[in-house]
Parts: C-alpha cells; sequence; structure tokens
C-alpha cells in the first residue's frame, strides 16, 4: 500500500474503542494519510473528525467505509459526485447495491477482508 494515498475513514467516532476510531488512529501510527469522518463530528486522536466526504478539505485517494450498510450507500452517493476512485468496504460495511453503483460509476471496489489485515497494520 502506497502511504502517499489519502485515506478516508468514513465511520469514526471520538470513542476510542470503537472500531472505526481503533481503525484511524492505528492508520495514523503507521504512518499513513488519513482523514477521519463521522456523521457526529468532533475529534478523534487530536484530529478533526468531518461530519461527511464532502466536508473533507481535500478529495481522497481511498475511502475505507467502518459504517453499516445503509452508511456505506450515502458514502458511496458522496464517492461519486466527489469523483473518488477506490472504496474498500470493511468487513460489516458492505453492501451489494452500493457496491454495484461504486462500479457503474469507475469506482475500484474491494469488498472482502480487512484493510488493516491485508495491508500488515494488524
Amino acid at each position: 500500500m502506497d502511504k502517499s494515498k489519502l485515506i478516508a475513514v468514513v465511520g469514526v467516532s471520538e470513542n476510542p474503542d470503537k472500531i472505526g476510531c481503533r481503525i484511524f488512529t492505528d492508520l495514523l501510527k503507521a504512518g499513513f494519510k488519513t482523514l477521519a469522518v463521522g456523521i457526529r463530528g468532533g475529534a478523534a486522536a487530536g484530529e478533526p473528525v468531518y461530519k461527511s466526504l464532502k466536508d473533507l478539505p481535500v478529495k481522497p485517494d481511498i475511502v475505507l467505509t467502518v459504517v453499516p450498510p445503509a452508511g456505506t450507500d450515502k458514502t458511496i452517493d458522496d464517492a461519486i459526485i466527489l469523483g473518488i476512485k477506490e472504496v474498500w468496504m470493511q468487513p460489516g460495511s458492505q453492501s451489494e447495491a452500493a457496491a454495484q453503483k461504486a462500479k457503474a460509476a469507475g469506482i475500484k471496489v474491494t469488498e472482502q477482508g480487512c484493510f488493516m489485515v491485508v495491508h500488515g497494520i494488524w
């Protein structure tokens, strides 16, 4: 995995025990450029949590979903509007409808496997 790529983690809360926050903070610790997205906003690991992909200051290269499938559907809608080219759906966040919509829009979609495990972070 190219650490120069900007990753947006969707599903980050301020609670460090929640999986979205753990993924976000572990990506930061591993040296990845990472932005946090969570519907409540706030902060995680001293970094801002943006309320949606549309609120990010820059367009990410990869979006990592750590939300229920309905949240993934909304995330894909935003990713299409923003012209994002790659989405990784973490286990439990997969949505077949969202995956089909993303692929039809030319987005590379990964639906199998944990990003963290596949890339040797965990």
